[in-house]
């Protein structure tokens, strides 16, 4: 018998739509955010060394893994707007992101053989999770006007939210109790790697099943995709002639334009620091024992989470008491507090300060700053293309963060001179903003 076609707007196509978040949140804190980077700190202290040899030179891991992230955002920069043109014009979104969650989830598993001795393949895993993971999670943005109408879509997109937060946090906390018990799970020492290490080459291998088996739930309900009317020329290309629009009218739009370049400056800061975290705490900091170090850094964690629901919330407050521009400049320069604290921070007390602090600024900007893009759009124009134009920007943003950071890491052979650079770019934020006027 065949499906029947859940109807848009109804109860269970949202709820499909936002079950992704819960299917593909696990990718982002258990990979980005929290075992990779004590995993890849533990393969290196196991070998007892600093630096490893890639392609012809020798380079430490935050450096490293950095180079590799940039190289991915190059990628997804790239193909996320030209598979946009062709998904609009073939209707067959879901083909596309089904693809990429499957390339995501099968790369999160191979994981599993990361090592130093086998570096490249490794790291060609880690670079095609990256790739899976955002362009999957864009085409499932992409549906939001597709499956609920313009007053469903704020209290969908929440559901999301909070479904990926319960979802990745349940997963965290099993993850957590493998590698600090790994007997209770027989798993036990090997020859040649402590069972701690098994337990998270295993965590890897349960995102990529938890991932790509919660996904057919959405994949199940959501359709197809909307086929473009009209003629079908120039579709590979398509994408890309949609961006080119939107810049030219941004020439008409001072506001915009101006806000646009502001966050471009400040988001490439914020995002290097979303991605780096965990690898700041995990070499920087002096955390005693390895279980003190996975619990530390884990707990940081869960801590920047928590705190980022409050943050987003007393932002959202600010923003209707003193407006989005004034307020988007007191976090920057709370940013600035915050790069410059980081430079200090050693213990592990200190560290937690630090999550809290960057918990309640890191949900706040994120939200705000898309929020105050959308309040600036012109109304008679295409909104779609305006947040593609917005999304390859952040991406950009991103791809020369990591290499300035990555940069300044390698030169100094320490993260801390890079975590005050970071805050150079919040403080240009400010003066870009400035510049902004705030619109009524």
């Amino acid at each position: 018998m065949a499906k029947a076609l859940a109807l848009k707007g109804s109860k269970r196509l949202l709820h499909a739509w936002a079950f992704y978040d819960w299917a593909n949140s696990v990718y982002s804190l258990t990979v980005v955010s929290a075992i990779f980077p004590l995993y890849l700190g533990a393969l290196f202290r196991l070998e007892g060394v600093e630096e490893v040899a890639f392609l012809g030179g020798s380079i430490a891991r935050t450096p490293l893994i950095s180079y590799v992230t940039a190289a991915a955002f190059v990628v997804i920069a790239i193909i996320t707007p030209l598979l946009s043109g062709i998904a609009d014009y073939l209707g067959n979104k879901k083909v596309f992101m089904k693809f990429f969650c499957y390339l995501g989830g099968v790369a999160c598993m191979g994981l599993y053989w990361f090592t130093l001795d086998n570096l490249l393949w490794g790291l060609f895993f880690y670079f095609l999770g990256v790739i899976g993971f955002w362009v999957s999670y864009a085409m499932n943005n992409s549906y939001l006007p597709d499956i609920a109408f313009p007053e469903q879509q704020d209290r969908v997109s929440a559901r999301g939210f909070s479904l990926g937060y319960i979802g990745s946090v349940i997963l965290l906390l099993l993850n957590l109790s493998m590698v600090l018990n790994p007997g209770l799970f027989g798993i036990a020492d090997h020859p040649e790697q402590p069972a701690a290490i098994l337990a998270m080459k295993y965590s890897f291998v349960s995102v990529g099943i938890w991932w790509i088996a919660f996904s057919q739930y959405s994949f199940y309900y959501l359709p197809k995709g909307n086929r473009r009317e009209g003629a079908r020329s120039h579709i590979i290309f398509n994408g890309f002639r949609e961006l080119r629009s939107v810049w030219q009218q941004l020439k008409h739009t001072r506001a915009l334009k101006r806000y646009l370049g502001a966050f471009f400056v400040y988001s490439m800061a914020v995002q290097t620091v979303m991605l780096i975290a965990a690898y700041f705490g995990e070499s920087e900091i002096a955390w005693g024992s390895d279980d003190e170090r996975t619990l530390g850094l884990i707990g940081s964690i869960l801590i920047i989470q928590l705190v980022a629901v409050l943050g987003a919330t007393l932002t959202a407050k600010a923003s209707r008491a003193y407006g989005n521009i004034r307020t988007l400049v007191v976090i920057n320069f709370l940013w600035v507090l915050i790069c410059i604290y980081a430079f200090f921070v050693r213990q592990p007390v200190e560290f937690y300060v630090a999550a809290a602090c960057v918990g309640m600024v890191m949900g706040g900007i994120q939200a705000l700053s898309r929020s105050t893009y959308s309040k600036m759009l012109p109304e008679t124009q295409d909104t779609t293309s305006f947040f593609s134009f917005y999304d390859v920007a952040e991406k950009i943003g991103i791809v020369i963060g990591m290499s300035i950071f990555a940069l300044v890491s390698q030169w100094n052979n320490s993260m801390r001179p890079a975590a005050l650079m970071l805050g150079v770019f919040f403080l240009l934020g400010i003066f870009l903003l400035l510049r902004v006027r705030e619109q009524k």
